[in-house]
């Protein structure tokens, strides 16, 4: 088998063998502690930019089905695992993990010690990496790697470039594109929600014009200070229109607000993440895929309140505004992959937007 190399810009380097496309990479290398969902990790468009690590050792056991896309062309720069499973098994599989990655052109590595990455990147914080032929010259390989800016326009990239329809005979819901997960749409079809999808500039006056029931805010790729038009846009909207937002949503909605973000040393990546509701002391296991957060002492003198909080870290994980309908988190209540338990917020987005037509219907 062909050999590859994963330089890190720190000077570290893995050899192993080479998995899906030939091209040469540059990513930004992180880790997700996920035991299963490769398929929805890969697809997600969060991941723009980024070459992902499996912390479980045999990825690819089960292989790669038609039904669980999170998008249609994956944003991710590459893949690494320990193990790649050669003869899935699974009734729905339809190819190996590799021939998917081929398909799609990301390029990855198996057989390196994914173990002792991902305690670096843990120790260091996350790190740009270059996946590359395993002939290249080291020297030259890592100077190029240092060279290279990575990029801020994520949000520009996977958000739909224009606005579409899910039809629905219920409440009517615009989703904001950031990098949207197809499970956030299919979770409002499921309460058949008439949805449109818009793209990540779209001003208040578009989406007021649309005269929907509420906004949802998706999840997306990269650092919330890089979506500058999404603020105005959320200060235009909320207090007019039930809100909820999702990951960088959460973050956007937190930065139209007054408050701060910062960037995680490595992020908060899978499908185990315990997450605390303060009202009543409930505990939830959560999917997470975000590598920054809101400043909890940046919410001082805001009109914002935390709601959740992270008990691996303490980092805030959901906000509601004081007066306003509108609140948001910072985990996937839609999963995929992972635990489904926080699924009902979903369903108190719907209430909230039956409230705001009871409350019209009586003025």
């Amino acid at each position: 088998m062909t050999k590859r190399i994963l330089m890190l810009e720190d000077g570290n380097y893995f050899i192993g063998d080479a998995i899906g496309s030939e091209k040469e990479t540059i990513g930004e290398v992180v880790f997700n502690t996920g035991m299963t969902g490769y398929q929805e990790t890969i697809t997600d468009p969060s991941y723009y930019g980024q070459i992902i690590t499996f912390t479980y050792p045999l990825v690819g056991n089960y292989g790669v089905n038609r039904d669980d896309f999170e998008s249609i062309n994956p944003a991710v720069k590459g893949v690494v695992v320990r193990e790649a499973a050669e003869y899935p098994s699974n009734w729905r599989n339809q190819m190996t993990l590799n021939e998917f990655l081929k398909e799609k052109g990301i390029p990855g590595i198996a057989g390196i010690d994914t173990r002792k990455l991902t305690k670096l990147i843990r120790k260091e914080g996350t790190l740009k990496g270059i996946l590359a032929a395993e002939t290249a010259d080291k020297e030259e390989l890592l100077h190029h790697l240092r060279s290279v800016r990575l990029p801020v326009d994520q949000v520009h990239e996977v958000s739909s470039a224009k606005a579409f329809a899910s039809p629905g005979d219920g409440k009517r819901v615009v989703l904001v594109d950031y990098g949207v997960k197809s499970s956030i749409l299919r979770e409002l079809n499921k309460r058949n929600c008439y949805v449109t999808v818009v793209p990540y500039n779209t001003t208040a006056e578009e989406i007021l014009a649309m005269h929907p029931d509420g906004v949802m805010l998706s999840n997306g790729p990269g650092d919330p200070k890089d979506v500058p038009e999404a603020l105005e846009m959320i200060r235009g909207i909320q207090g007019k229109l039930p809100l909820f937002g999702i990951c960088l949503g959460h973050q956007l909605f937190a930065l139209a607000n007054g408050a701060d973000t910062f960037k995680l040393k490595f992020g908060h990546r899978g499908a185990n993440h315990p997450v605390k509701e303060l009202a009543t002391g409930r505990v939830d296991f959560t999917a997470q895929n975000h590598g920054y957060a809101v400043e909890k002492e940046s919410l001082i003198g805001t009109d914002l309140k935390v709601t959740h909080i992270e008990l691996n870290d303490e980092t805030v994980e959901g906000l509601a505004h004081k007066e306003f309908q509108a609140y948001t988190v910072q985990y996937h209540p839609e999963a995929n992959p992972g635990p489904s338990d926080v699924n009902y917020l979903f369903d108190e987005f719907m209430e909230m937007m039956n409230v705001k037509e009871e409350g019209e219907l009586h003025a």
